[in-house]
């Protein structure tokens, strides 16, 4: 019977071969997260600003026709290839497990913002842009969370909390 997984076994054995230990790897996740995200969204602000936003739009519906699909996912596998600087069997399993995770939650996120209607809706090119950018950035908020830290930006003009005696 197949041992399964949940953490991949390439990740899990370039962490040992790096030295690091499993929780280490969440920078490496996050990095290759990262890349992925930028790939997606730099192929798919190429192909609004061309004038294509209804081409996007079916894209990330599902709806696009399947020699579209393969076009524009050869172009992200690309790019992530070239960003990521993995070569061999590596880059391809990275890319393979990466790309699809990164595209789901680019879907989902989008799916429950409604921002296949917004693009349905945007007469220009910079509004589809923009509605991208909005995508990318809730999709990032979406894989790299940011729980319980509590870390807030203060404005300029905020009090800082008294600093406590030394203890003696």
């Amino acid at each position: 019977m197949k041992n399964i997984s949940l953490f991949p076994h390439f990740l899990r054995t370039a962490g040992q071969l790096t030295g690091l230990a499993a929780w280490q790897t969440g920078r490496l996740f996050r990095k290759a997260a990262a890349s992925a995200l930028e790939s997606v969204q730099e192929v798919l602000r190429a192909e609004v600003q061309k004038g294509n936003v209804q081409l996007v739009r079916d894209f990330l519906t599902n709806k696009a026709l399947p020699a579209v699909r393969t076009l524009l996912l050869e172009r992200m596998t690309a790019r992530l290839l070239v960003r990521l600087g993995l070569r061999g069997a590596l880059a391809s399993s990275v890319v393979g497990w990466i790309l699809p995770l990164v595209l789901e939650q680019l879907i989902k996120t989008g799916q429950r913002m409604g921002i296949f209607d917004k693009l349905r809706s945007s007469a220009s090119v910079q509004e589809a842009t923009a509605r991208l950018e909005d995508l990318k950035t809730a999709t990032w908020k979406r894989l790299n969370p940011d729980y319980g830290s509590g870390a807030t930006v203060l404005p300029d003009d905020a009090k800082f909390p008294p600093e406590l005696p030394p203890k003696t």
